[in-house]
């Protein structure tokens, strides 16, 4: 198997397992991880994931190359189909998953491994991580969403630097441009992703999905048209036990802080 899949208790963790190819995305792992997605997704046991790449030199070097290469020979159809397509839908679920999906970036994140940290809600770097967007050496921009979720992240003029030279940044400046939450020592990385899921799935899980979708919807979106998704999240979550929950714990909290002042 490409990818190794680990629970633990609520979480799941999610391996792309091919260090000796720099964890390449080649088609068998894309649909892979599109298969471990949906299944985390249809488990209402799991309440995050988290996405790493084995071993300690890369989270993933992107697009599996001979695989891609193979695809191109085969004109713009097959191309678009395979490699568009397929990058286009993991990186979309990844983006609009109803959970949240925590990148833990062990290593190199070049190409698509890049485009998977942009898709991802939240990311934690590993101090020895770099970033970069190499696919103009190869003749053609990102083909993963990366031309589009980049510079919306961190500025278009920041984002063509990357897309335009291909030279990478480390996660120091990945975190100062927003493209990671945190770096942490390598060593520490897997905990922090760990601690930052459960730091979030203490909270309702209805909670947590209506607030990832009102952001992931909203945020490319004009202004008013942005709050309308937050108003119809909101409307949506008011009937659920989630809300009755927590306005009666709170509730409870103040009649007990009364009664004892």
């Amino acid at each position: 198997m490409t990818v190794h899949t680990e629970r633990d208790d609520h979480v799941v963790t999610l391996t792309i397992d091919r260090e000796r190819k720099l964890n390449a995305l080649d088609y068998p792992t894309i649909d892979t991880l599109l298969a471990e997605l949906d299944r985390a997704d249809s488990d209402d046991g799991v309440r995050a994931v988290i996405l790493t790449g084995a071993g300690h030199t890369a989270f993933s070097a992107g697009a599996d190359i001979p695989s891609l290469a193979a695809s191109i020979a085969g004109g713009p159809e097959r191309a678009m189909r395979e490699i568009v397509r397929r990058g286009h839908a993991l990186t979309r679920r990844i983006e609009e998953f109803p959970k949240p999906v925590i990148a833990a970036v062990n290593g190199l994140a070049y190409g698509g491994g890049c485009e998977i940290t942009e898709a991802a809600p939240l990311a934690i770097a590993a101090d020895h991580a770099t970033f970069a967007k190499p696919e103009i050496s190869l003749g053609f921009p990102p083909p993963f969403g990366g031309s589009q979720r980049l510079p919306r992240h961190i500025g278009r003029k920041r984002g063509l630097e990357m897309i335009l030279t291909g030279d990478p940044i480390p996660a120091t400046r990945a975190a100062e441009l927003g493209l990671v939450n945190a770096v942490v020592p390598a060593d520490e990385l897997l905990d922090t992703a760990r601690d930052l899921a459960e730091r979030i799935i203490r909270h309702a899980p209805t909670a947590v999905a209506a607030c990832l979708r009102a952001v992931t919807r909203g945020i490319n979106l004009p202004i008013d048209e942005g709050l309308a998704i937050e108003a119809a999240c909101f409307a949506a979550a008011v009937p659920t036990d989630g809300v009755r929950t927590g306005l009666r714990r709170f509730l409870d909290r103040s009649a007990s802080s009364a009664a004892s002042g």
